[in-house]
């Protein structure tokens, strides 16, 4: 086998991060011949915990887990890792405000940013799923100077598998007949979720659903809050489907292995689809070479995504605006 990957995984001892190590250790992140050394990054008050999940990766005995490191020290933490997956963040508690809840996490963003650009490998690729992501994404990256910009990404796997979770069951189709459902913009309730590109079974997948008001009403409303659904219902956020789309995100980045042509992430923009460059958007995009992707080109969109992709771009200009004064 060849050398390990170092792996940095931010908030490893919480629900995401606990749901997301044993995948990882197992090979679903980067393949299974791919060995991997964990580095595992906490607050120093839950290190005692991230021990804790330490010794059950040890218990499991996985043949790819070389190593792992835990700690709360960025230094150490981001040291020469290949991939940082950076999970941590402060949840929105009772009566803050978004505003308030972006300028707390965009301190924890900076400091994990500018970590990562002083030690951690010069093509280190960045998955950002703390929320609010996309505009986390765009913290961190901006205090990239030695690394790539462009390997920052933010997740809306998450959103891309809800919404093709509510296809199959409206449809009645098995989940890998859907392709191509694209996550536009901000993972949000502004986000807007294109099934006017998507197949079914190699059908346009409105032509299947054939039922325009449930397509812009109970399924755009469902994927753009089921994070609200499932509090509500379990009294606790997505931890298990988030740390499963993380895998996803990566997996097809690293492989090129899709759903369909291509997949969703929250990328720089380029200025594709007139959406402000710089701005860490949602666009489908192709998998061209491992680690290397390039956005969708070519998309017609209709007054109806029109409308809508401007709504949450608009919505990420305005987080940007909050934050710009701790920009890199």
């Amino acid at each position: 086998m060849s050398k390990p990957v170092r792996v940095a995984v931010t908030g490893a001892a919480g629900q995401i991060g606990y749901s997301l190590l044993f995948r990882i250790a197992n090979g679903d992140l980067l393949g299974k011949n791919t060995p991997i050394a964990l580095n595992l990054i906490e607050l120093p008050d839950a290190l005692t915990a991230a021990s804790g999940v330490v010794m059950e990766l040890e218990d499991c005995a996985f043949p790819l887990l070389r190593e792992t490191v835990v700690t709360s020290d960025l230094e150490k933490g981001f040291g020469d890792v290949d991939v940082a997956l950076l999970v941590g963040a402060r949840p929105r508690g009772p009566g803050m405000e978004r505003a308030d809840l972006l300028m707390e996490n965009a301190k924890i963003f900076v400091a994990q940013g500018k970590a990562i650009n002083d030690f951690a490998r010069e093509d280190v690729k960045v998955v950002v799923v703390g929320n609010p992501c996309n505009t986390n994404c765009l913290i961190a990256a901006s205090c990239a100077t030695r690394t790539n910009p462009e390997n920052y990404t933010a997740m809306t796997r998450l959103d891309q598998n809800r919404a093709v979770a509510q296809l199959a069951g409206k449809t009645g189709t098995a989940v890998d007949a859907i392709k191509n459902m694209a996550i536009w913009g901000n993972h949000s309730p502004t986000m807007y979720p294109d099934w006017f590109h998507t197949s079914i079974d190699g059908k346009s997948a409105a032509s299947v659903v054939n039922d325009d008001e449930w397509l812009k009403g109970a399924f755009m409303t469902t994927v753009q809050k089921r994070g609200a659904q499932i509090i509500q219902a379990r009294g606790k956020s997505s931890a298990a489907s988030a740390a499963s789309a993380a895998i996803d995100h990566t997996f097809s980045w690293f492989t090129g292995a899709m759903t369909g042509d291509y997949v969703s992430m929250a990328v720089r923009s380029d200025g594709s689809y007139g959406i402000t460059e710089g701005l860490y958007f949602s666009f489908p995009v192709k998998i061209v070479a491992p680690w290397k992707y390039e956005i969708v080109s070519g998309l017609e969109h209709g007054d109806f995504s029109k409308s809508r992709i401007r709504i949450t771009e608009e919505e990420l200009l305005g987080e940007r605006n909050d934050v710009a004064a701790m920009l890199g």
